[in-house]
């Protein structure tokens, strides 16, 4: 298996960031010069000599490529078993669903394509359903990245070829033509070389600064499309804890309860290992609340514990551990929904040498998330119980995404300027955790990397169609169990 070598003769992002996880401090020294931004440039540039952007174009299954199926197995035997017919039946709804629940089969294909070696915080599962808006800490609607489970160092080419990909195959989804995929794929790139070539000449606390406000959506889109989106805002703007609740809740005895819905949202008297549900859940928010700061602390700790259950979420993640913990506040008007994710080994971890020293792999998922968004969720931490790693997040805090309907092709001219927003996101949360101007300075102002990615992408697609095929052959031979279609949703 190859291990990519990720460059930092120039950008020492997560060297530093090692530094700072093991011995509180910087081993470099504050006084030591940096890179001017035209010298950053210029080595982006050069790079082109040793990696030309024309040959991203090409996509070739690798001499002896694992069977799609065994990778997802594989990644099954540590997940909750009956839940694995669930993910497997999601899967197998469309392409596109596959591609969406693959991340570890493309990561392998990843791994054989040229890269420039620049690293970045990569997202390691970019599609286009992995972005939404969201409320910030100062309850303003900002459109950005809201999955980051398989955040990892890695190379910044690896998203955009996934994300470019990603717009292909839900194009072709959506009922569009071959044209009509890889435009949608091309705008991606376009976009993103665009806005990434705008943060190379920005100011490091401008970077961290900046973000896809509503404004700034709503400017860049055409009058039908912006008209979309308002209507999105809209609906992400009435979403918040009470919704949540009776959406999710019915009184008993005077008292909210999550409402069951077997296998999707189950209340569990034991874990896995056959400890109290309620004893591994105080465990574990113990260990949670030491990861936030005191002012979070303090106002978690105003909180109750009313119910939990676990709760099936996404594609890619079914099977892995999920709760819903409901809380209440100064009375049952005042609810607060947090949800644990449990966190494992990100999918490209694999592939590339830059390792992050974290112990636990839910810190990994909160500094990727942190250092990607600027303005995350205020209850965002991590913890650890019965023997796994999470995460934890607020379950819904006005927040929104876009919905791809099959045979939709009325909506591919703004699912195509959805693409470039998609870009913008993306050009943004490797500004804040790579080099700009090296990534810049490689990509050019021309065409030629939006072209060659465009390519990848229409390729990839064929290949997702051959493994969404190969893993509906598995499911006619017997070899995988999916559950009934009345459980995906």
């Amino acid at each position: 298996m190859a291990v990519v070598k990720i460059n930092a003769n120039i950008d020492r992002t997560f060297e530093r960031m090692n530094d700072a996880i093991e011995n509180l401090t910087l081993r470099e020294s504050f006084m030591a010069p940096r890179p001017t931004v035209a010298d950053r440039l210029q080595a982006g540039k050069a790079m082109r000599a040793q990696v030309p952007r024309a040959s991203h174009g090409k996509f070739t299954k690798a001499a002896g490529r694992p069977d799609p199926v065994a990778i997802l197995e594989e990644q099954n035997a540590t997940r909750v078993q009956k839940l694995v017919p669930v993910r497997f039946a999601r899967m197998l709804a469309s392409p596109f669903a596959f591609l969406r629940g693959s991340a570890a089969v493309m990561a392998a294909d990843l791994s054989t394509t040229p890269v420039t070696g620049m690293g970045v915080g990569a997202c390691g599962d970019m599609h286009v359903s992995n972005f939404g808006v969201f409320a910030s800490a100062e309850r303003n609607l900002i459109f950005a990245i809201n999955d980051f489970d398989e955040v990892h160092p890695g190379p910044w080419e690896w998203d955009l070829k996934r994300l470019a990909s990603s717009a292909a195959v839900a194009v072709r989804f959506m009922g569009g033509d071959r044209a009509a995929a890889e435009e949608a794929a091309q705008a991606i790139v376009r976009s993103y070389r665009k806005r990434m070539r705008r943060y190379a000449d920005m100011g490091f606390l401008q970077i961290w600064y900046d973000k896809i406000d509503e404004r700034s959506v709503l400017e860049t889109l055409s009058p039908r499309a912006r008209r979309g989106a308002e209507r999105l805002m809209d609906k992400a703007r009435s979403k918040g804890h009470v919704s949540v609740l009776e959406k999710l809740t019915e009184q008993v005895d005077g008292e909210h309860r999550i409402i069951e819905e077997i296998p999707l949202i189950v209340r569990e008297t034991h874990t896995a290992a056959g400890m109290p549900a309620n004893e591994a859940l105080d465990i574990m928010l113990q260990s949670y609340i030491q990861s936030l700061p005191v002012d979070r602390r303090l106002l978690l700790s105003r909180y109750r514990i009313v119910d939990s259950a676990r709760k099936v979420v996404g594609v890619g993640s079914v099977g892995t551990g999920c709760w819903v913990i409901l809380l209440q506040g100064i009375d049952s008007d005042d609810p607060l929904f947090l949800q644990v994710k449990q966190a494992q080994r990100s999918v490209i971890a694999p592939y590339v040498d830059q390792q992050l020293r974290f112990e636990n792999q839910g810190r990994r998922v909160v500094v990727g998330q942190r250092l990607a968004q600027g303005s995350p969720d205020i209850f965002l931490g991590w913890g650890e119980g019965d023997g796994k790693d999470f995460y934890v997040r607020q379950l819904a805090d006005m927040k929104g995404s876009v919905k791809f309907n099959e045979s939709d092709t009325s909506s591919i001219d703004g699912f195509v300027e959805y693409c470039a927003l998609c870009g913008w996101a993306l050009a943004l949360a490797h500004a804040k955790s790579g080099d700009p101007a090296m990534i810049a300075g490689y990509c050019g102002n021309s065409e030629a990397l939006d072209d060659a990615i465009g390519k990848f992408a229409m390729a990839y697609a064929r290949q997702t169609d051959e493994d969404y095929d190969t893993l509906d052959k598995a499911r006619r031979s017997g070899r995988i169990k999916v559950a009934t279609q009345d459980v995906v949703k």
